[in-house]
C-alpha cells in the first residue's frame, strides 16, 4: 500500500505486462508490424505512471483506429469470408476504448489500467484465431502461398 508521499505503483506486475514475442508473429509482415506497435502501446498503458496515461491512451486510440482500419481494408478488398465478425470485434474494442477515454478525462485512472489489462488478455486470442486466419488469407491472396513464420526463443508446447 502506498502512503500519501509515495506514488502508487501500477496495478500490473512486470510478469503480467503484455510484451512482444515472436509467438505473436503471423507471417504477414504488415500485420506483424502493426501488432508489434499494438503490444508495445498496451504494455506502456499497463505500466506507465498515472500522469502519462492520458497521452498514452490518445496514442493508443490513434494506433488502434489505424490498425483496425488497415485490417478492415484488407478484409473488404479481398472479400475475406469472416470479415463481419472480425470488424464487429474491432468496433467493440474501439467503443470500450473511447468510453474509457471519457472516464480517464474525469480522472479515473483505474478504469484505464483495467482496459489495458483487458486488452492484454484479449489480444493473444484475437491474434491466434481471427488475425491468424486473416494473415493466412492475405498471404494466399497477395503472395500465392501460406505464411512462413520463423520464431526465435519461443518454447514449444
Amino acid at each position: 500500500m502506498s502512503s500519501p508521499l509515495t506514488p502508487p505503483t501500477p496495478a500490473t506486475s512486470a510478469s503480467e505486462t503484455l510484451q512482444w514475442s515472436d509467438a505473436f508473429l503471423l507471417g504477414f509482415t504488415p500485420m506483424d508490424d502493426i501488432h508489434h506497435e499494438f503490444v508495445t502501446l498496451v504494455g506502456q498503458l499497463q505500466t506507465a505512471p498515472e500522469t502519462e496515461l492520458p497521452a498514452l491512451l490518445e496514442a493508443f486510440i490513434v494506433h488502434a483506429q489505424k490498425h483496425f482500419d488497415e485490417e478492415k481494408t484488407w478484409m473488404v478488398e479481398t472479400e475475406f469470408p469472416a470479415r463481419d465478425c472480425h470488424i464487429d470485434e474491432h468496433a467493440a474494442v474501439m467503443n470500450s476504448v473511447l468510453e474509457v477515454r471519457g472516464l480517464l478525462a474525469q480522472g479515473n485512472t483505474t478504469v484505464c489500467r483495467e482496459l489495458a489489462d483487458e486488452l492484454a488478455r484479449w489480444f493473444p486470442g484475437h491474434a491466434d484465431y481471427l488475425d491468424s486466419a486473416l494473415s493466412h488469407w492475405m498471404c494466399q491472396k497477395r503472395l500465392g502461398g501460406k505464411p512462413v513464420v520463423l520464431r526465435r526463443n519461443v518454447a514449444s508446447a
